[in-house]
């Protein structure tokens, strides 16, 4: 039975039942200071995200969970290893190249929402795209709207949406441009718990639905129960990687994306 997104959007089909990864990290080490203060943030760390999972990073302060999130996103630069997003090195790039594949490859979202006060909702999200001197896929930018359940939010101001609405808002930014994978930096640490569950339960959806990749730093166990896997970081080291019973790979995009079109 199609989903009530793929009724909504006739262009949306199935996407590939190969699940590519998306995102990969081989053996990566990070460290901060020297001597006695030296920190190993992170200790040959490897790990694989496939297209559509919803996983969840996990850990103690000074773990080396955000590090990790850092590294991943090309936002810092480990000592040692590699990181691939959708099998492309991020080693052998140039800063203006890194700067192109978090503009246009990449969504982020943290915890606070980072909206421009003077723009409506529309133009928050449509502003990434202008910048870059690009166009949103219109059935994505459909889906992604109405999955996030904004639709009468966009005429909007910042100062006029509750902070959940402003999350949206900045989770929309972040997904517009069809990203390989959106990074989340504790999204709902600013949010009540209400609005917080709903939050997840929509990025869960997208992921399913959608076929979007989000890798999400949490402290919070009720929020990483809402994603299908759950990494656990200690002392720099995974310690813990479990795929939970949330169904994945069942997932429809735009038909762009099945053709390979980006």
């Amino acid at each position: 039975m199609p989903t009530s997104t793929e009724s909504a959007y006739p262009g949306l089909s199935g996407a590939d039942a190969a699940s590519p990864t998306v995102v990969e990290a081989r053996m990566l080490c990070k460290v901060y200071g020297t001597g006695g203060a030296r920190v190993t943030a992170l200790d040959h760390v490897s790990l694989a995200v496939s297209r559509g999972q919803f996983v969840a990073v996990m850990g103690p302060s000074g773990s080396g969970k955000s590090t990790l999130l850092h590294c991943l996103a090309g936002l810092d630069t480990p000592d040692a290893g590699s990181v691939f997003i959708a099998g492309e090195d991020l080693a052998g790039m140039s800063d203006r190249q890194l700067t192109a594949v978090r503009r246009d490859r990449l969504g982020f979202v943290f915890q606070a929402f980072n909206l421009l006060p003077q723009l409506t909702a529309e133009e928050n999200i449509l502003l990434p795209l202008r910048l870059a001197h690009r166009k949103p896929e219109q059935d994505w930018y459909d889906a992604v709207i109405d999955s996030l359940g904004i639709g009468d939010r966009l005429g909007h101001r910042p100062s006029e949406l509750s902070g959940g609405q402003q999350q949206r808002v900045a989770v929309a930014r972040a997904l517009v441009g069809r990203p390989e994978v959106v990074f989340a930096d504790e999204p709902t640490g600013a949010l009540d718990s209400a609005s917080a569950a709903s939050l997840l339960e929509t990025l869960a959806r997208m992921c399913e639905v959608l076929g979007q990749t989000v890798v999400m730093v949490t402290h919070d166990e009720n929020a990483a129960e809402a994603t299908n896997r759950i990494v656990r970081l200690r002392d720099g080291r995974i310690v813990g990687d479990d795929v939970l019973a949330r169904p994945t790979g069942q997932h429809a995009a735009p038909a762009a994306a099945v053709q390979g079109v980006r």
